[in-house]
């Protein structure tokens, strides 16, 4: 049985939201210094509306000495040098509005930069109140205290030399965790928070904001095979505080604003999920999961890239689509700063890149939840495969390639073929507006390399061409939002097992649509529904034609049915 679909008026706003992610850096440099700024995304506001999305999510552009790429913070309060200035992030935030656009903010806070003032001075003075804003702890028979395996490799702990005590750090080691358990520095985020809120804007993305309570106990972990390390997930993921603290965030800051609000939260099940997301809890409004993005992943992690199958994926995302069914919300995506390019991981980047991209899009953009499209996305952006490790600069990568080499003996030619395939650059080379000289990107030297296929794949020649990905991706966008059953119907997987068919059907009781992604590059004879047999076909990436009882899907076909 499905619910009463709510009145647009009495619906949250972010339900009939599509947000676009910027990621600041590689989207439009205006000032010829090679790194996109602020000034880059006002000059661009107009191509976000024409493109019909509804919020931008901006990447951190906080103050920081950008050890990962902006998310260690050195001062909350402060626009990154290189972005601009705070005055160029007030006229952002107005013209945006102008243009009917939201801005969510990067909320990071699990952690700061070692350069922060809070940790420069918890280090130079152990006993300022700024000590407890982190977490040090003694060592334990000489060592350090557990043998967690940091998310960027090796330990997570780093010996202060000066006072023999330890701090904690998930990621890199010039990212010192904050400490959560401390009720002063609890205040000082929700201030900063309000900070922001009361400059109008409209929402925040939580990075890893699953992992701000940690297990006081602090335990060892299980060992990790093939490292004297151990892993810590089970002590610091969805810890034992942290639907305490987000709660307290939610009356504090949260619930005073008419905010969106998104959780990144690795390793969270559906049932996290919930307890993140249902509204009658007060936390947050949805929550990003891994779980589909994780496929693949073996002994080495992500750079293992296993083979994967559809029938996997569909099970992922079918569970959280009924999982969260009236009970929370789910966040839609294939794209992020930190994935590969979804048409190389998911579709075919080469000969069919236009139709699977599209598809893609299609399968995705019909599910229940707020879809996120990533810069360059909507036009097919391919991942990059750099001849040489050095001209990657992501931490995370950097890491891995002499990981994997040094203490795991791959081959360079295993290393990079994991690197082309996986690395977060991927997805940060500088958006390709068009063919010009770096891609119209910049004037200057691009901080990262451009991918070499910018004269084929552009915005410029996409909007150019009405049978493009950006086109599909506004008509997507505006189609969704023009049916209620999109937003509160029904969800039923069909032909769980099929090899390379992902059909759905979503039904509010007024409307039933049928949604089918083709997975291959061959063709496939698939069998219809019989009340979508001569249904109306809303979309498709190949010409459409009547639908009768055995469709022949071409290559990498999407297709939207509503049912006669």
């Amino acid at each position: 049985m499905t619910s009463s679909p709510l009145s647009p008026a009495a619906r949250p706003w972010f339900q009939d939201a599509v947000v676009y992610q910027i990621y600041p850096r590689s989207f439009q440099d205006s000032d010829g210094d090679g790194v996109g700024d602020l000034r880059g995304v006002i000059l661009r506001l107009d191509y976000l509306a024409r493109l019909g999305v509804d919020v931008i999510w901006l990447s951190p552009i906080f103050a920081s000495p950008n050890d990962d790429n902006g998310y260690d913070i050195s001062d909350y309060r402060a626009v990154m040098t290189e972005f601009g200035t705070m005055a160029d992030f007030d006229e952002l935030l107005a013209e945006a509005h102008k243009h009917g656009l939201k801005i969510m903010l990067d909320l990071v806070v699990n952690h700061s930069s070692d350069e922060h003032a809070w940790f420069v001075e918890a280090r130079e003075n152990p006993q300022s109140d700024k000590r407890d804003y982190y977490i040090w702890k003694p060592p334990v028979a000489g060592d350090m205290p557990t043998h967690w395996q940091a998310f960027f490799g090796g330990p997570v702990w780093q010996l202060d030399e000066a006072s023999g005590e330890y701090y904690l750090h998930l990621f890199s080691v010039k990212q010192p965790d904050l400490n959560w358990e401390n009720p002063k520095l609890r205040g000082e985020v929700y201030d900063l928070m309000r900070f922001w809120c009361n400059k109008g804007i409209d929402g925040f993305r939580m990075d890893v904001i699953n992992l701000i309570s940690k297990d006081q106990q602090y335990p060892e972990g299980e060992p990790i095979p093939g490292t004297a390390l151990t892993s810590g997930y089970p002590h610091f993921m969805n810890g034992p505080r942290v639907h305490e603290f987000l709660q307290e965030m939610n009356r504090e800051v949260l619930s005073r604003y008419d905010l969106m609000t998104v959780g990144e939260t690795p390793g969270a099940s559906v049932d996290d999920a919930v307890r993140y997301s249902d509204p009658s809890r007060h936390e947050l409004n949805m929550v990003f999961q891994f779980e589909h993005v994780g496929l693949g992943s073996g002994e080495r992690g992500k750079w293992t890239n296993a083979p994967w199958t559809l029938p996997e994926l569909k099970a992922i995302l079918s569970r959280w689509q009924t999982g969260l069914h009236n009970r929370g919300w789910n966040s839609l995506y294939w794209d992020n700063h930190d994935q590969p390019r979804a048409v190389s991981r998911f579709g075919n980047d080469g000969e069919f890149r236009v139709q699977s991209a599209k598809m893609l899009a299609t399968v995705l953009h019909f599910m229940q939840g707020t879809p996120y499209i990533y810069q360059g996305e909507e036009f097919g952006m391919t991942n990059v495969a750099f001849e040489r490790i050095g001209q990657y600069n992501d931490l995370e990568t950097l890491h891995a390639a002499e990981e994997l080499h040094e203490l795991h003996n791959w081959s360079q030619e295993r290393v990079m073929a994991a690197v082309h395939a996986m690395s977060r650059d991927n997805a940060r080379t500088p958006v390709q507006w068009d063919a010009s000289p770096n891609a119209g990107f910049t004037t200057g030297k691009p901080w990262l390399e451009v991918n070499p296929n910018y004269p084929q794949i552009n915005a410029e020649a996409a909007e150019a061409d009405p049978d493009s990905v950006w086109h599909h991706y506004r008509r997507t966008i505006a189609l969704r939002k023009s049916l209620d059953v999109v937003r509160e119907g029904s969800y039923e997987l069909l032909d769980a097992e099929h090899p390379s068919v992902f059909a759905y059907i979503r039904d509010d009781g007024k409307t039933r649509l049928l949604v089918i992604g083709h997975f291959s590059s061959d063709t496939e004879r698939y069998h219809l529904p019989a009340d979508f047999v001569g249904g109306e076909v809303l979309s498709s990436n190949y010409p459409a034609t009547e639908p009768a009882e055995t469709l022949m899907l071409q290559p990498y076909q999407g297709l939207v049915i509503r049912a006669r």
